[in-house]
């Protein structure tokens, strides 16, 4: 158990998302949250990527809390921001090689929001700036053939290869990962 938030609001939890980055951070915060595969369907087409990111948190959420009454659902949702656009999990490797030619020598937004369902509704997001040095051709087809950008926001996963291309990150690391560890814990605090 996590020492820094009550067991009983852990033993609440169910965490509506099949990511691994997502599950594997709060493993490694000592959280054993089960979790359910939302069916909601996601959605980027708010005006503010912001608030997309938020009702799409929220949207997963309370699709997971209706099969789990009684329980506390952690909904969450990650995306790149590039120039006021939401850049999504690439189609195909050519998607994810333009995603990542625009990234390249640019400075980017990684918001995360965190939506809390249970006894009532709380939604909050983290915001990252992230920095690409700029990324040669053969660098970003290497990185494509990997296939490591295919099911990730924006096509890069910073812990993974795609750390070598970052040369600055304002915000929380953790939040570029698709989990805000620290907000996290803040909101389950408070429950």
């Amino acid at each position: 158990m996590n020492p820094f938030v009550a067991d009983m609001v852990q033993n609440r939890f169910v965490l509506a998302s099949a990511s691994p980055r997502r599950r594997e951070l709060l493993s490694r915060l000592r959280f054993k949250i089960p979790y359910d595969i939302s069916d909601y369907e996601e959605s980027n087409q708010a005006e503010d990527p912001r608030e997309a990111a938020r009702a799409n948190a929220l949207g997963k959420a309370r699709d997971v809390a209706q099969r789990h009454p009684g329980k506390l659902v952690i909904g969450a949702d990650t995306v790149v921001i590039l120039d006021g656009h939401i850049l999504g999990k690439p189609k195909d490797e050519a998607d994810a090689a333009g995603m990542l030619e625009l990234l390249s020598g640019r400075e980017h937004e990684v918001v995360t929001a965190l939506a809390l369902v249970g006894e009532g509704e709380r939604v909050e997001h983290s915001c990252t700036r992230v920095q690409f040095r700029d990324l040669s051709p053969a660098e970003i087809q290497a990185y494509v053939s990997s296939g490591e950008p295919m099911d990730k926001a924006g096509a890069y996963g910073i812990q993974g290869l795609a750390g070598q291309f970052v040369t600055r990150i304002e915000g929380c690391y953790f939040n570029v990962m698709g989990l805000p560890v620290e907000l996290l814990t803040r909101m389950l605090r408070s429950c």
